[in-house]
């Protein structure tokens, strides 16, 4: 089946051929097809009081990229956030960096913009920021602009981390429909901060684990089971304040200004052991799950977004939901009440050269505003306990400091070295 696609250089020509008639319409009227999404539907503000890629819908496609700063001179970082925050404001709009000229410009000069997402919509592109605990250590003069809950994760239990995907001065969440979209922001951002950035991992993520947004549909991840079901959403504004933003009513106090608006995210690459997975019965996934595969309903209720009744036995007198399933201990009434906004993601890495078995999983990402009494006692307890932990593998991690949005006109780090 056919879909219509606008352009990018199609929308800019109809936006000329619009503002010369004298029409006033813009991008959305010149776009517009019956039945289709308009231009203006696909694309996602990058200012804003938030940061976008936090509560917007989620999308399908992620690049995820941890970086270091191989600058010591504070102001050469604060240039490329800048420059960093121009261009993904641009790319944000399906426009090239640059410009609409920015494939173009001196034979003898690489173009402002590599090019390949050229021709495609904005397909939804947030790009989000991220600050880690070792961008407040002395090189840049920022020790006491550290906030107190961007601290290292601990040692938890049942990780086995990569070395080499682990931590990072920065982060950059790329989100889209489309991941050569995604790929294109990343790629661009990491070429305009070439001299002062270099990547240090990275990660692709496919197909959402998790919804955003209460008009969404809850996703399955690689194990095929729903993901997700009671995760925030961005209409729990309430519960946003309280448990994901950063000096939101029912928050912990605010200890550093510049984050007020802000929140932390905690990125864990967790291996799914697949080949084990598949050999189990449906019984025994349904029980480490606590979940009807094929309805999402929990194994105390009929229904994907029945609540969980804990207290449920079945006839022979056993807990409905088993004490080791993964959504009892992970639910928070069994946690004070704690809750989190997940924004994970599937990946495939290919197979383990060492094993020939699949090396794919879930790309977690999750946002709180106080990680060291959310992720960190979470984990630990599902680390220690959860029965899901025997397919599991955590084999990456970071923490960052999302600082909160930017005023039209306005850059990421303004907060931080003002």
């Amino acid at each position: 089946m056919s879909t219509f696609r606008p352009s990018r250089r199609g929308v800019l020509t109809g936006a000329a051929v619009a503002g010369a008639a004298g029409v006033g319409a813009g991008l959305t009227a010149v776009a517009a097809r019956p039945g289709q999404a308009t231009a203006a539907s696909r694309t996602v503000a990058f200012h804003g009081a938030r940061q976008a890629g936090i509560t917007t819908p989620q999308q399908d496609s992620l690049v995820f990229a941890a970086l270091d700063v191989t600058t010591s001179r504070a102001g050469e970082l604060a240039d490329v956030l800048q420059r960093w925050s121009a261009a993904a404001a641009t790319m944000a709009t399906g426009t090239p960096v640059g410009g609409p000229g920015g494939l173009g410009g001196a034979a003898e000069e690489p173009p402002q913009d590599t090019g390949e997402a050229h021709e495609l919509p904005a397909a939804n592109l947030t790009v989000t920021l991220g600050y880690g605990p070792s961008l407040f250590d002395s090189r840049f003069g920022l020790a006491d602009r550290r906030p107190a809950a961007l601290e290292e994760l601990p040692p938890l239990p049942g990780e086995q981390l990569d070395p080499t995907k682990v931590g990072g001065d920065l982060c950059l969440q790329a989100c889209a429909d489309d991941p050569q979209v995604a790929f294109h922001a990343v790629r661009n951002l990491v070429r305009i901060g070439r001299g002062v950035v270099r990547v240090r991992w990275m990660q692709l993520g496919f197909g959402r684990t998790s919804t955003t947004s209460s008009a969404q549909s809850t996703p399955r991840n690689l194990m095929g089971f729903r993901d997700g079901t009671a995760n925030l959403k961005a209409e729990d504004t309430s519960d946003l304040d309280r448990h994901v933003w950063v000096g939101g009513q029912g928050a912990p106090a605010v200890d550093q200004e510049w984050m007020r608006g802000g929140t932390y995210l905690v990125a864990r690459r967790i291996r799914m052991l697949i080949e084990a997975w598949d050999r189990a019965s449906l019984g025994e996934q349904e029980r480490v799950i606590g979940r009807a595969k094929e309805s999402g309903a929990p194994l105390s209720g009929t229904h994907e977004f029945d609540a969980l009744d804990l207290a449920k036995t079945t006839a022979h007198g056993k807990p409905a939901i088993d004490v080791a399933a993964h959504v009892r201990l992970a639910a928070p009434q069994s946690n004070g009440g704690v809750k989190l906004l997940r924004r994970g993601y599937s990946y495939t890495d290919g197979l383990d050269g060492a094993t020939g078995q699949l090396d794919a999983g879930l790309f977690f990402i999750v946002f709180g505003n106080d990680p060291a009494h959310q992720f960190v006692p979470l984990q630990r307890k599902l680390g220690s306990q959860d029965a899901l932990t025997e397919y599991l593998k955590h084999t990456g991690s970071g923490i960052f400091a999302c600082p909160p949005g930017t005023a039209s006109g306005g850059a990421w780090g303004e907060g931080l070295f003002g």
